[in-house]
């Protein structure tokens, strides 16, 4: 049987699938992607709404991440930059502070920002040299702690622990007690250290486009759910079953794959919310974070402080609630307007749009960076990828994807190996 005759499903037309499917094409077959909504990107997705890029949810792409360096066009995805470093809200005061030595003016600002004892600067610079030196597999094997213990232990204070570090990951992390491995905040950290973290000129969204487009050989069905998934056959929701030699279960397969029922993910939730303004309280592109207890506002960003495909003639803001504490979504907006005036002196600002995102990354333990193909099999056809086998990162949801992909060739190759060696001795 020639390589585009097997019949090779992929269910999701996330990152993961996506980068899956690109494998299988590089490799002569033609792969199939069942996605239940009308297009790619998963969780990687942007709308266009009253002109404006609104992202699901804040998303950023870092340029260090090794497999978004393999698969994506950077030039072509007209990557926008972030400057390295965040505006820190206190009273009503909005404080730059970031790496100058990848950008001199941030050197001032930084050095009497009053944020960190002059013993903090010391230990952030020992901690850049540290993960400078150390490659991602050893930080996937050092032994997990909380991030928070980490940076105790590290010795940083404990106001540099609440005015920065506390803000800034747990807008990555989604979750506001830091409790997250320290092997994803070293390799997040070494991430931001060694290239930049950028936005596509046209949203998020440009990423899953790209490789869709990359790809030749794929027929999509939109529009299509998957209600159970056994081996070789998938069964869709319309009662319709398809025949399968391969799938690649590029979703939370839990509620797809009956002995998987016990094995569901757990996700972390958040919610963005967009507002029109008629200018900006950060001029520069830095992320803006507001570190006083109790607040529903984790971070902040002007998307139009950044180069943008579509053009506005107002600043298109975005908040990030990590805990909206289940506020009805009209509570959630006006608390947030006030939380926007008291705390960064922004008085009017129009709402845009309001996402709620309950599966925006796997809640995980044991994070790792790496997988062998053979270990994504779940059994003779089944094979498994998305982040959530790894860590939660894009860089992780590729990874798997190239995984899963190789562990079908795998199998494959190994099968006509053994047919080869059989048919010599008959």
């Amino acid at each position: 049987m020639n390589n585009s005759e097997y019949k090779i499903h992929i269910v999701g037309a996330g990152v993961s699938g996506l980068i899956a499917a690109t494998v299988f094409e590089k490799n002569g077959f033609s792969p199939v992607i069942i996605e239940a909504t009308d297009t790619v990107g998963g969780r990687v997705k942007t709308d266009i709404v009253n002109g404006y890029q609104l992202d699901h949810g804040f998303q950023v792409l870092l340029t260090a991440y090794p497999a978004a360096q393999k698969y994506l066009d950077f030039e072509a995805l007209e990557l926008q930059k972030f400057l390295p470093g965040a505006t820190i809200f206190k009273s009503g005061e909005g404080i730059n502070i970031g790496d100058p030595l990848r950008d001199a003016s941030l050197l001032l600002s930084t050095l009497f920002s009053g944020i960190g004892t002059f013993s903090d600067k010391i230990k952030i610079l020992k901690l850049n040299n540290n993960l400078k030196n150390k490659t991602v597999l050893d930080i996937f094997s050092e032994k997990e702690q909380s991030t928070l213990s980490y940076l105790k232990d590290f010795g940083f204070s404990l106001p540099m622990i609440e005015d920065f570090f506390m803000p800034f990951f747990s807008g990555i992390f989604l979750e506001n007690t830091l409790e997250t491995s320290s092997r994803m905040f070293e390799f997040v950290y070494k991430m931001f250290g060694e290239g930049y973290a950028t936005l596509p000129k046209a949203g998020i969204g440009a990423i899953p486009e790209q490789l869709s487009q990359n790809l030749k050989n794929t027929l999509f069905k939109f529009n299509t759910k998957v209600k159970s998934i056994k081996d070789r056959e998938i069964e869709l929701s319309n009662g319709d079953k398809l025949e399968s030699h391969f799938t690649v279960v590029a979703t939370d397969a839990s509620h797809l794959i009956p002995n998987l029922k016990k094995q569901a993910t757990q996700w972390k939730s958040c919610d963005t919310l967009y507002f029109e303004t008629s200018n900006r309280v950060i001029k520069k592109p830095l992320i803006g974070l507001i570190p006083k207890y109790g607040t529903l506002i984790n971070n902040i960003f002007y998307h139009t402080s950044l180069g943008t495909s579509s053009k506005v003639n107002k600043e298109l803001l975005s908040v990030t609630v990590v805990d909206n504490q289940n506020l009805t979504k009209d509570v959630l907006i006006k608390r947030v307007q006030k939380e926007l005036n008291e705390h960064c002196n922004i008085e009017s600002c129009k709402f845009i749009k309001h996402y709620e995102i309950p599966m925006s990354l796997p809640n995980m333990n044991n994070l790792q960076y790496e997988m062998a193909p053979s270990e994504t099999r779940l059994n003779s056809s089944i094979f498994l990828a998305g982040d959530m086998q790894l860590n939660g990162s894009l860089n992780a949801a590729m990874i798997s994807g190239e995984r899963a992909a190789l562990g079908v060739i795998e199998v494959l190759s190994n099968n006509i190996e053994a047919s080869n060696i059989t048919s010599e001795y008959c």
